[in-house]
């Protein structure tokens, strides 16, 4: 059976009212002290019955929950105040950039190409415009990395050439030096052959 949506409104009956007080505070101290449990949160409740009793939890000491109150409490009301003119110009710049926000986001959409059915042609053009400017910009900018690494790829190229040149000179010269030692080595041998 499923519950109705009870209305909320001032109980006219006082019997009733009564034993709605009663449920209801034990419930409402129920889930305070539960909340203080679960949250390891410092609470104090005070409630005021229409016939005048006073009612209070705390989750430890009533005393300290109040002093600690009052001393946020007055550190509130020491910060200063700001001015109504103040608080007006805070309010109309947040609305500016609120709208100016809202704008970019929808100059972004239209960007990515959406919602372009709402645009006049000469702002599709103005967009078009903005489009191929920026298509331009990232051709060049595109450009500019390949040439830089064209040249940097160029120049390591060259690099190399040159290191496969000195290497080649240095083995030409070590063959040269080989072949004289060998043929050195060859007329000692036969030199000792007809002695």
């Amino acid at each position: 059976m499923v519950k109705g949506k009870i209305v909320i409104r001032k109980i006219n009956c006082s019997k009733s009212r009564q034993v709605t007080f009663f449920k209801r505070r034990t419930g409402l101290f129920k889930k305070a002290k539960e909340l203080s449990i679960l949250c390891d949160a410092e609470i104090g409740l005070i409630i005021f019955s229409c016939t005048g009793k006073v009612y209070d939890f705390a989750s430890t000491s009533m005393k300290s929950i109040l002093e600690r109150y009052g001393k946020v409490k007055q550190e509130v009301n020491n910060l200063p105040c700001m001015s109504a003119l103040e608080m007006q110009s805070l309010r109309s710049e947040t609305a500016s950039l609120k709208l100016e926000i809202s704008r970019l986001q929808e100059s972004q959409r239209h960007l990515m190409g959406q919602e372009l059915k709402e645009m006049r042609l000469e702002e599709l053009n103005d967009l078009e415009a903005k489009l191929d400017t920026g298509l331009k910009n990232v051709r060049a900018q595109k450009d500019q990395i390949f040439k830089e690494e064209a040249t940097e790829l160029k120049e390591k190229t060259d690099r190399i050439e040159q290191e496969n040149i000195e290497l080649r000179r240095k083995l030409s010269e070590i063959m040269i030096q080989n072949n004289t030692k060998l043929k050195g080595e060859q007329f000692c041998v036969s030199l000792e052959i007809r002695v």
